[in-house]
């Protein structure tokens, strides 16, 4: 899983994106305002808050660098851009490896064992 947060005049976002099942959430101030599948190297949330101001969360996988960027947008103008690189995926990567091989190396105990 991989996670972008940006505090911004007290409203907490947080872009989370699965790099296993493609299942992208937006979270405000830590309740789910967007969410959906993707499978692309471009992706983008709008959010409306409560005041009325609109926001475009993007998320965008560089093939070329491996870095994966989010920017975050009010009103079209840019307002930051968070960037994490290859190793935090593959960190992610190999975590979620790990244990698929714990369970699996278990269910097969299991079985040998009845």
């Amino acid at each position: 899983m991989i996670k972008f947060s940006y505090l911004l005049n007290q409203d907490n976002f947080e872009l989370q994106a699965s790099n296993w099942c493609g299942l992208e959430k937006v979270l405000l101030n830590g309740k789910v305002v967007s969410q959906k599948f993707n499978f692309g190297i471009l992706s983008s949330h709008d959010i409306l808050l409560k005041n009325g101001k609109k926001y475009n969360l993007q998320l965008l996988v560089d093939p070329q660098t491996d870095l994966l960027t989010c920017r975050i947008y009010n009103q079209q103008n840019l307002v930051t851009v968070l960037k994490q690189g290859k190793n935090q995926l593959q960190k992610s990567q190999r975590l979620i490896e790990a244990g698929l091989v714990c369970m699996l190396f278990s269910l097969l105990t299991f079985y040998m064992v009845f």
